[in-house]
């Protein structure tokens, strides 16, 4: 059986959020077994499991796309939407647009120290769409 829920994050600043809860409060009850598959809709974010249980994972791995992926870089052509854009949509296809995490017991079965981000690479990226498609 597969369901599929499309919802959407609040606005969040420039950086890498745990969004862990919130996917969770959206998909309600999960299956016993199967794959929960989150798609962002958007080319200037993207989605990725990481590290939840110390606040400096996410600034560090902002701080080395931040230096990576600098916004002033002067060869990029596309700057109509501003200084962040270019970088965004890069940041967003080196990270990716989804995941794919399994589900046993009812739960989603990720590592002790794993937890969902969505990786905002807009100063100003506004709401996000995801797509959550529930395969059982």
């Amino acid at each position: 059986m597969t369901q599929q829920i499309e919802f959407t994050l609040p606005a969040y600043p420039y950086g890498f959020h745990l969004v862990t809860s919130q996917v969770l409060s959206q998909i309600g009850k999960l299956p016993e077994t199967g794959i929960l598959h989150l798609f962002i809709k958007h080319t200037s974010a993207g989605l990725t499991i990481n590290e939840n249980a110390d606040a400096s994972v996410p600034d560090d791995i902002k701080q080395f796309f931040s230096d990576w992926i600098p916004d002033h870089y002067p060869k990029f052509e596309h700057v109509y939407e501003g200084r962040d854009d270019m970088p965004a949509h890069i940041k967003s296809s080196v990270v990716g647009q989804s995941v794919s995490i399994p589900i046993t017991n009812g739960k989603l079965n990720m590592g002790t120290w794993q937890g969902i981000y969505l990786c905002e690479f807009r100063y100003s990226g506004g709401r996000r769409k995801i797509v959550a498609t529930i395969l059982s």
